[in-house]
Order: structure tokens, then C-alpha cells, then sequence
């Protein structure tokens, strides 16, 4: 039930002239549409505990951070906002110092398909971001707590490579056709044209507006940070200071997220086939990079003759690329020696050896083949499908795959892959959103992360926020490395930025996202002025 609040400062007229253009009424149709999304922002949200249930952990984590949960109401169509309305779930750790409190600073679990809800529980110990500002986790519409979608699914993740051949790619086109109909269940199929980065944009607009926040600041990276580039193309005059990590490409990411990251994957691989020889003793995959990249290259070929015993798990080429782009997705000898330990346990398997997987390896196989694990990619999926229309032509994508082999013989066929969104039920209800505007904010990434042009520089923020490899940039700033020297916003000053040594955490600090996206850097990503 919706309540008013006796301290209503935000309204969402400017959403329902939005919708009236968008749906082309007459005045009279937009005022009505107007008045139908001013009701949400007088919401006053129950805070209560987080955690559900003793096996919730995440709950526990923040209601141990002095956090507190509740609920918002949405409509489920912004078009029609006297319709059917759905719930999200919204975490809260208030400011420190409330005579210092500056507002609201939102967050994001990437993905798409990461919970946030603990989001802001990664803050708790930076007394600097604490003081001034309260932080909030939103589980994104038709995510875990608000609304989940259901996908029927054997395995944690749509995302295969596509095999040596035709044969392997007719099996990755008949893996992606039962995945899209393992999501086709009950009235799933008219809940999918509202699952969109746009709608979870306005979505966070009306949390801000139920909050009572003129503004908002933002922190997240991968997906998250597209979605904050989102928010600020469409929301602009709602934004405070705005911090983006490792962005995906904005211009092509929906279906196939992975599309430009072939290359960047591939640099990756060289560079923990470069630590692994450094390394050699230990692992024994090679004296050099050139040898430890010629023992992957082994694994993969012979998983596309035959699957790999692993366990009792049976890992082929299909699932190799996989396997190794998640080795490859973070920087550090804490991520790399685990990742040396896979990569050895594939190659003595590709050598016929009987082969035991470490209990880390053997949860990614489970969730890989099973869809025990904790599946972003199967929450996510609706919104990517929803974002940007895709080929449904499986053809298409083998002559992508096989214009790319040749160059990219590990990534390219995963890159390039078809997804289930090629035989998606419901067509994207709206255009993508283009990125380009004014508004600055800083955008950080790693050495080797692409560069997007959609992303542009800002002339007067002179700290680029590059550090060695990884995604995304790492939870501390490694010593040594530049850091970000002001975070502007619209309104206020530039804001020092403290350089960080090793454990201090005093510019805004990471939160890991579900998904290995690439890239960024300091950048003016946003908006124009429309809202919709």
C-alpha cells in the first residue's frame, strides 16, 4: 500500500510529461499520467531487518553494518503508471555524521543480475564515505528480492564458447534455444518487455525521489557503470558525484556483451601466462609466456576432440573459453595462483591424467554444469535481451565466429557466440540509450582495458584512474599507481582526492560486480536532456 510522507520533496512530474510524449496522449492524457507517478515519490518506505532467515548471510552482513531494509513500489510500465506495480528491495546504511551528510550515495552489483542489497556493506569501513553520505542498495527490478524472474536453467550461465566447428556451433545454437524457453514459463514473457537498464535507471530516480534526495552520487562497476552512465542520460540534473569502474562499452553491450572483449581477454591471458612462468616451479606450465600460453592452447585444442575428464565433470570446448576467461578476470598472485591451479588440473586432464578439481574449481564446474550456483547471468539475462535487438539468424553469428578464429582462436568463438536472446519471446520495448553529454563524472579502469568512444575525456580532471589489469580496478588501490585527483559534479566544487596506500580505501572504493566486463577511463559518459 502506498502512504504519503509528511516531508515529500521530490516529485516525478517531469516523468509523467516524459510518458505522455512517449505515448503520443493529448494533454489531458499527460497530466493524468503525471499525477498517476506522483503518488509513487510519496512512498514512506517500513526499514526493518535485513536478514531473512538464518542461512542469510548477506542480510545478516548488513543488518550487522548498521543497515536496515525495506521496500519502494514501481510501476511496471512507466507508459502506463496506474497499472500493475511491482516491489523492490532497498538497504540502507544512514551517514555517520549527520551534521556532515552530504546525501545518498546509491551503488550497484553489476551483471546485470548482482544483488545489491549488500552493496553498501563494501563501505562500512571507509569512515570518510560513512560520515557524509548514506549508502543504498537496490536489488534491480525482476533481481533476487524484487520480483525475481525465474529461468529454468542447468547450468549458472548462458555464456559458451562456440566450439572447433559447425557441429559445436549447431549444439551452442540448440543450448541458447532451450535456455531462452527454459525463461518462457508462466506470464514471465509480459514481464520481459519491462526488464530493461532504462527502467532500472528510472526505477533508482524514484527510490532517490522517495528518499527525499534532490540528488543522487553513484558508485559501482561493470554493468553498474553502464547503468550510471544510464542514470545521467536521462536524469542529468539529478546527479551529485558520479564514479564509474571498468565500464562496458555502452555502444554495443545487451546480447552479446562480450563482443569487443575478445582482444582484451586475450591480453589478459598474457599477462597471467607471464606471472605463471615466473612461476614455473611451482605450477610447471612453462618457462616462458610463450610456453604457458602454448600449454592453454593444448587444453583447448584437445577439448575440442574430446571433453576433458575433470572430476566427474566432463569439460569441453564449449566451456574451455569459459573457464579460462574467468581465470583471467582479475589481477594479483591471490587470483592468479588459484587460476595456475586450474589451468594445470586442464592440462593434466587434456594428458589423459585421472584429475581431482580444488574445491573452488569444483563449485565453478558445479554451477557450470548443474545451475547450483548463485547464476547472475541467468537473473540477468531478461534485461540484456530486453536492452538491444539481436540477430536471430544463427547463421550471422557463425560467419562473426568464424571471421574472428583465426585471430582470436580461444575468446573469439565465445565472443562472437550466439545467446539465448536470438530466440528471445518479446522484442526490446524501447531504443538503447545513446551516451553522450556534459555532465562530469570520473570513470576509472586498467592498463589494457579498451577504450570507448562514446566515453569522452574531461579536459579539467587530471588523474586517469589506470591500474595493472584486473576487473574491476581491485578493491585497493595498488601503491604506486596514479589516482583519480578530484570527482566533480554538477553542483560543488571538485573534491580532493586522497592518494591511497596499500588497505586505505579514502576516494570511493570498488565493489566487485558478477560479471567480467572490460575498460574505461576518465571520461564525460552522458546525457543529453531527455528523460526518456
Amino acid at each position: 500500500m502506498l502512504t504519503t510522507s509528511k516531508h515529500r520533496t521530490g516529485s516525478l512530474v517531469a516523468f509523467g510529461a516524459a510518458v505522455g510524449i512517449l505515448a503520443c496522449a493529448v494533454q489531458a492524457g499527460t497530466a493524468s499520467a503525471a499525477e498517476g507517478l506522483v503518488r509513487f515519490d510519496r512512498q514512506v518506505i517500513d526499514w526493518h531487518g535485513c536478514q531473512n532467515g538464518s542461512d542469510d548471510r548477506v542480510g545478516a552482513l548488513v543488518d550487522a553494518a548498521g543497515g536496515r531494509c525495506g521496500d519502494v513500489a514501481v510501476p511496471l510500465d512507466y507508459g502506463r503508471p496506474g497499472g500493475r506495480t511491482i516491489r523492490l528491495a532497498v538497504s540502507r546504511i544512514p551517514a555517520a555524521d549527520p551534521v556532515r551528510r552530504r546525501g545518498a550515495l546509491f551503488t550497484n552489483g553489476g551483471g546485470p543480475g548482482g544483488s545489491g542489497i549488500g552493496q553498501p556493506v563494501a563501505f562500512a569501513d571507509n569512515t570518510g564515505i560513512r560520515a557524509r553520505y548514506d549508502v543504498i542498495g537496490i536489488d534491480p527490478r525482476f533481481t533476487w528480492r524484487s520480483t525475481p524472474l525465474r529461468c529454468d536453467w542447468r547450468s549458472d550461465t548462458f555464456i559458451r564458447g562456440a566450439g572447433p566447428d559447425r557441429r559445436s556451433f549447431e549444439r551452442s545454437v540448440e543450448l541458447a534455444r532451450v535456455q531462452a524457453a527454459g525463461c518462457d514459463r508462466g506470464d514471465q514473457r509480459n514481464l520481459f518487455p519491462h526488464a530493461t537498464t532504462r527502467n532500472t535507471a528510472r526505477d533508482m530516480d524514484l527510490v532517490r525521489a522517495v528518499l527525499g534526495e534532490p540528488r543522487i552520487s553513484y558508485e559501482s562497476g561493470s554493468y553498474g557503470a553502464y547503468l550510471g552512465a544510464v542514470y545521467l542520460q536521462m536524469f542529468p540534473d539529478r546527479v551529485d558525484r558520479f564514479v564509474l569502474d571498468s565500464s562496458p562499452d555502452p555502444t554495443v553491450l545487451g546480447p552479446n556483451p562480450f563482443v569487443h572483449n575478445g582482444p582484451t581477454a586475450t591480453a589478459a591471458l598474457e599477462h597471467f601466462a607471464a606471472w605463471a612462468a615466473d612461476h614455473d616451479a611451482t605450477y610447471g606450465l612453462g618457462a616462458t609466456a610463450d610456453d604457458v600460453l602454448t600449454t592453454v592452447d593444448r587444453i583447448a585444442r584437445v577439448s575440442g576432440r574430446y571433453p576433458l575428464r575433470v572430476g566427474g565433470f566432463r569439460v569441453d570446448a564449449h566451456t574451455v573459453p569459459y573457464i579460462m576467461l574467468i581465470q583471467v578476470a582479475e589481477d594479483g598472485d591471490e587470483f592468479h595462483a588459484p587460476a595456475a591451479d586450474v589451468v594445470r588440473t586442464l592440462r593434466d586432464a587434456a594428458d589423459g591424467a585421472a584429475v581431482t578439481p580444488s574445491p573452488a574449481f569444483a563449485e565453478l564446474l558445479t554451477g557450470l554444469f548443474t545451475g547450483s550456483g548463485p547464476a547472475a547471468d541467468r537473473v540477468g539475462l531478461p534485461i540484456l535481451c530486453g536492452d538491444r535487438e539481436v540477430s536471430r539468424e544463427p547463421g550471422t553469428y557463425l560467419r562473426d565466429i568464424r571471421a574472428h578464429r583465426a585471430d582470436d582462436p580461444l575468446f573469439g568463438p565465445l565472443a562472437h557466440n550466439i545467446t539465448p536472446c536470438a530466440f528471445w519471446p518479446t522484442r526490446p520495448a524501447e531504443p538503447t540509450t545513446t551516451i553522450h553529454s556534459d555532465v562530469p563524472v570520473l570513470v576509472v579502469g586498467n592498463a589494457g582495458d579498451p577504450d570507448h568512444a562514446a566515453l569522452r575525456p574531461v579536459g579539467d580532471a587530471p588523474g586517469v584512474g589506470r591500474v595493472p589489469h584486473g576487473h574491476p580496478t581491485g578493491r585497493v588501490p595498488t601503491p604506486g599507481v596514479p589516482e583519480p585527483q578530484r570527482v566533480r559534479g554538477r553542483r560543488g566544487a571538485p573534491v580532493p582526492a586522497r592518494r591511497c596506500a596499500t588497505g586505505d580505501r579514502h576516494h570511493l572504493p570498488r565493489v566487485v560486480p558478477a560479471a567480467p566486463f572490460g575498460p574505461g577511463r576518465c571520461t564525460t559518459p552522458s546525457p543529453t536532456r531527455s528523460r526518456w
